[in-house]
């Protein structure tokens, strides 16, 4: 565990900041001391890793809160985008470098422009933010998201989980079966009351998200054992049939 100003320290990111980061629910401590110091975790690291890196995207801070709670979040998608676009904006600065480099030598008499040109990077970087910021969903989590109390959506997130492990006890059943059906539509409902409105397509994305193998399914398995995140899908995939997807 580190208190609020090791973590400062070790990620340049000012005391004021983080104390701010907890005061509308981005990046709450892992725990509290006795005394009401703040204290961080590698978990809570990572996040705010997360956060950084959103940044660059220029979410606002409202919006990335939403983002990293949602239940589609994909960890891994939203850092081969944020690895993307930095890279390219690396690759931007070392032309920039150059182009400084030539002219000192060489003066300006054969000047490339070509290294001004943001377009490409600008370009992708609106690709991004339209997959994590412009869907009706994104938008409706949004909303409700900034009238959320601290810590309400990693509540609704535990909840969520909860839901899914569930289905890892059922393994040996039809996914067919009714009661296994009937926590499907638990678990429906559970994202329209908390997250947004979990429309039977919207729903059958989402279990293909959470069998695809990357975090969701690592998670979801974790939770609920090895297959779950498997199993759960093909329950959800036989309800959103039964409601004609």
């Amino acid at each position: 565990m580190m208190t609020v100003r090791e973590v400062s320290r070790r990620t340049g990111v000012t005391v004021r900041a983080l104390q701010y980061y907890d005061q509308i629910g981005l990046l709450p401590p892992a725990k509290r001391t006795e005394a009401g110091y703040r204290l961080y975790d590698e978990r809570a690291l990572e996040r705010l890793g997360q956060i950084l890196l959103f940044r660059e995207l220029e979410f606002s801070l409202d919006e990335i809160r939403a983002i990293l709670d949602r239940p589609d979040f994909d960890r891994d998608l939203a850092l081969s985008d944020q690895i993307k676009l930095l890279t390219m904006r690396r690759d931007r600065l070392d032309a920039l470098i150059d182009l400084a480099n030539t002219l000192r030598q060489k003066g300006g008499t054969s000047m490339d422009f070509t290294a001004f040109d943001k377009t490409g990077i600008d370009q992708y970087a609106e690709q991004a933010r339209a997959r994590w910021g412009k869907t009706p969903e994104y938008a409706e989590y949004a909303k409700r998201s900034a009238q959320q109390a601290p810590g309400e959506a990693e509540q609704a997130g535990r909840a969520l989980m909860d839901i899914l492990a569930a289905f890892g006890a059922w393994q040996d059943r039809d996914p067919a079966e009714p009661e296994v059906q009937a926590q499907v539509a638990r678990l429906r409902a559970h994202i329209s009351a908390h997250f947004y409105t979990c429309t039977a397509k919207t729903l059958s994305g989402l279990g293909r998200l959470y069998a695809a193998g990357g975090a969701f399914t690592q998670n979801i398995d974790a939770a609920g054992g090895p297959g779950t995140a498997a199993y759960a899908d093909r329950a959800i995939q036989i309800y959103c049939q039964n409601q004609g997807v």
